[in-house]
């Protein structure tokens, strides 16, 4: 009998597809990993295969690992920038050699092997090179190798991942070292650190500290404004002014002086129009993050690995797509049947079914591998823990959308069962005619208050941010965030009450302000300004229920400060604390899938561009040492940003761990309270 090995990319999928092919008839053995298994059964494959002993194992994610040479391996010798064309080497991690030995072995008696891969792009046909060259070349040199097809293959896009891979380590190893062994010397807190450097990480890190500056340097002015009351038919409309506000207040009320002595008031303009509120467009990773942000209370990577179980446990769709548009081919019907027996949203399910269905909104993007997350099948009552309850809710309800019309809503449609979505906005209007005089005397009235800085990031902010320019994958965003955080350039404090999630527009009292900085410090008319120039556009607003308790914010740590101010001083054509230099990286990783260019291009201009920052870094370095000290001085007093770390803390003196996690608390709670109500 034929035998075939069969490779998954995980241990979870492994045994999933031995329990399916076999019916459940399958037998276990252990292998040197603890983790993995071998499952064999009988399988009849058709032509040409036939029969055949199946032997089912997997590996654990990436097999092989890139890395310098030993005698790159030294932090002192050779220099950093010697990095950037040292040799590299494609190695197998001791941890993983057992997962290699296994497949070598199993090899040996199979005639053919298959890989199993979900990645049908770039990421998984890396993997499944890397394996190939296991049972060929210690196995079984006649074994023929087969994979699994769920989608076409492109040499172009394993060039692209592997170039990215190979840009990282180079630049990553080189960064790190230069600004650990450079700022280490200065003492304290950074004699004992490790400050890491990835070109995903570091533009991450300087929109955290873009948004610090812009609140912290935004200086309010007061503004006046009147809004005009009248009652009809017993709803009281309130009117807002056409100028808006003004920052002049005796303008202000030469125009309230007017009004008061108007005895009546005409409607001029009287406009209907019919609305509607879109029902969300397809669920992809980057959107399912923000989501669990924002309304679970999650942080992305928590929420990723929810979705991993979720999915390995068959109720939901692979987690990880950027597709946003359904195939019109999918049998959508038959998901929304398996829902009706829900006693939540069955009900709505089954209207769906019997005539309600329409297709869903179709998005602008599908990486040709995945189809937006959706529910497999239907998860009943304590099949689940809470958490992978809550983002089961989020994918199920996401998918049962369709839409609603009107000013005053005829048809709630999914709003009936989609609670990350209200409106409730619009205000009740009487019925008006233009040219008609007010029934009764309008009543005026003068309003004061304050523009507002923005709010600090949220993590869905910060997810936004990021795929808007292009840092980090759908995959790996949520693993950019914890690495700041890990690195304690950032952290995350609770959102105070009235904080943050504003949009620099904002009414009413205002905190204390805090004092412009020698950087930044712009007025601020409501333009929601005053930082450092811009780069974090939007992102403010938080989502439904971002101003309930529980929302946190990010904020940099003054070695995070320190380092993007160093390089920012610089004054680099691209900084590495901004966002281009990665995202024409990654415009270059499409040139070479789309075949417009080589991976050995991209290498030579990407290792280019970032050697010659290196070396300006290093013809600079005492600016980059001034930043980090300026960082390092900056008073809790002041309510700033927070140092980090172990060790003496240079300027509160030497205190016990105890004393400075204390002070630390201190100073994030002030930081808290200080964010602005903005225009709701």
């Amino acid at each position: 009998m034929t035998r075939i090995l069969c490779v998954a990319e995980k241990p979870s999928i492994s045994k999933a597809v031995a329990g399916h092919l076999s019916g459940g008839q399958y037998q276990t053995n252990n292998t040197r990993n603890t983790y993995i298994k071998n499952y064999t059964f009988d399988y009849d494959f058709g032509p040409p295969w036939g029969h055949c002993s199946v032997t089912m194992t997997a590996v654990k994610g990436h097999l092989t690992t890139v890395e310098f040479p030993s005698d790159y391996k030294q932090w002192e010798y050779p220099p950093p920038d010697r990095l950037f064309d040292a040799p590299v080497l494609t190695v197998i991690p001791p941890d993983n050699k057992s997962i290699a030995k296994n497949i070598e072995d199993q090899a040996r008696r199979a005639r053919w092997a298959c890989h199993l891969d979900r990645f049908a792009i770039e990421k998984g046909e890396t993997h499944r090179k890397a394996r190939s060259g296991l049972p060929r070349g210690k196995g079984n040199s006649n074994i023929q190798i087969k994979r699994a097809r769920f989608s076409n293959i492109e040499k172009s896009q394993v060039d692209a991942v592997s170039a990215r891979i190979e840009l990282d380590l180079r630049i990553g190893y080189a960064f790190t070292r230069f600004l650990t062994l450079n700022l280490r010397p200065l003492g304290g807190p950074l004699s004992k650190l490790t400050l890491s450097y990835g070109s995903c990480q570091f533009p991450t890190l300087g929109f955290v500290v873009d948004r610090y500056f812009r609140v912290k340097n935004f200086v309010p002015e007061t503004f006046w404004g009147i809004k005009m009351m009248h009652e009809r038919d017993d709803i009281k409309v309130n009117f807002n002014w056409s100028r808006h506000r003004l920052f002049d207040r005796m303008s202000v009320v030469i125009f309230y002086e007017r009004c008061l002595a108007a005895r009546t008031a005409k409607v001029t303009k009287v406009q209907e129009k019919p609305t509607k509120k879109w029902k969300p467009l397809p669920l992809t990773t980057v959107e399912m993050q923000k989501m669990a942000t924002r309304f679970l209370r999650m942080t992305g990577q928590q929420a990723m690995t929810v979705a991993e179980k979720l999915y390995n446990k068959g109720f939901i769709s692979y987690p990880r797509t950027e597709t946003d548009r359904f195939d019109k081919g999918m049998d959508l019907r038959a998901l929304v049947r398996k829902q009706t027996q829900d006693n939540r949203w069955g009900a709505f399910a089954q209207n769906l079914v019997d005539g309600g269905f329409q297709q869903p909104r179709q998005g602008r993007h599908d990486d040709k591998a995945h189809p937006p997350i959706h529910p497999i099948t239907y998860a009943a009552a304590g099949a689940l823990d809470d958490s992978e309850r809550r983002v089961y809710e989020l994918v199920a309800y996401g998918d049962e959308a369709f839409h609603a019309h009107g000013v005053i809503v005829l048809a709630r449609n999914y709003l009936d069962v989609y609670p990350y979505e209200n409106w409730t906005g619009t205000a009740q209007l009487p019925r008006l005619h233009a040219s008609a005089s007010a029934s009764s005397p309008p009543r005026p009235c003068s309003t004061e208050g304050k523009t507002g800085p923005p709010g600090y990031l949220t993590e869905a902010d910060l997810i936004a941010l990021m795929d808007a320019n292009g840092i980090g994958t759908d995959a790996t965003m949520a693993e950019h965030i914890e690495k700041i955080q890990e690195r304690q350039y950032a952290r995350t404090v609770e959102r105070g009450g009235g904080g943050g999630g504003g949009n620099g527009d904002g009414d009413g009292d205002e905190p204390e302000a805090a004092p412009a900085a020698a950087r930044g410090g712009g007025r601020g008319r409501g333009r929601g300004r005053g930082g450092r120039g811009g780069g974090a556009r939007g992102g403010g607003r938080g989502g439904a229920g971002a101003g309930r308790g529980g929302v946190r914010e990010f904020i940099p740590t003054s070695l995070g400060v320190a380092l993007i101010e160093g390089f920012d001083r610089m004054r680099f054509e691209t900084s590495l604390g901004k966002p281009f230099l990665r995202k024409e990286m990654e415009l270059k990783m499409k040139a070479i899938c789309d075949g417009r260019t080589t991976k050995q291009a991209v290498l030579h201009e990407s290792l280019s561009e970032y050697r010659q920052v290196y070396d300006q870094s290093r013809a600079e370095l005492n600016i980059l040492k001034a930043g980090t000290n300026a960082g390092r001085s900056r008073v809790v007093g002041e309510r700033d940003v927070m140092w980090i770390g172990g060790g003496a803390d240079r300027w509160t003196g030497t205190r016990s761990s105890q004393g400075r996690q204390s002070i630390d608390r201190m100073a994030c709670e002030r930081m808290a309270g200080r964010g602005a109500r903005g225009d709701r």
